[in-house]
């Protein structure tokens, strides 16, 4: 059976979590070991050097550059090497460009508002508080995912019945 974009991206968020909870160097202010960064290398398999490399070529954070591709990608040209290509690897992995801006700061709505209670704000560079939010985004895909599922067989069952 083939994976799904959301299956695939469930489990890039699961293993990037698993990776910074057994240890893996975090560093806030390292474009590859970074919030970003960090899901960069699970869905690329760049090193965290290759993706700093690429972000130094352009100015701003993840945030700034995801904003920047976003402009150039709508006007369909042609970016060149700078972190332009581990954002369009992200893209296509399932993430949006507000995906991708939210990661950096911890702070999608919808994440947020799933986390324990006494939990809502999140420090965006701290790695226990990113390891949550990594996780709590991936139950919350995965349960969207299941209801998906649910609703194709009911909707085969009803067409099947109704025949």
């Amino acid at each position: 059976m083939k994976q799904s974009k959301r299956t695939r991206l469930i489990e890039a968020l699961r293993v990037t979590a698993a990776r910074l909870r057994s240890g893996a160097r975090y560093q806030w202010g390292h474009y590859g070991e970074c919030n970003c960064g960090h899901l960069a290398q699970t869905l690329t398999n760049l090193s965290p050097g290759q993706i700093h490399r690429l972000a130094l070529e352009r100015d701003g954070e993840w945030r700034h550059q995801a904003a920047a591709f976003k402009g150039e990608a709508e006007r369909c040209d042609a970016t060149g090497q700078r972190l332009d290509v581990v954002i369009r690897r992200m893209l296509g992995a399932g993430l949006s460009i507000e995906d991708i801006i939210q990661l950096e700061t911890l702070s999608d709505p919808a994440v947020l508002a799933r986390l324990p209670a006494g939990r809502r704000h999140l420090e965006q560079n701290g790695r226990e508080d990113l390891i949550l939010y990594l996780e709590t985004w991936a139950e919350m895909l995965e349960e969207a995912e299941v209801e998906l599922e649910e609703r194709a067989r009911l909707r085969a069952d009803a067409t099947v019945g109704a025949a």
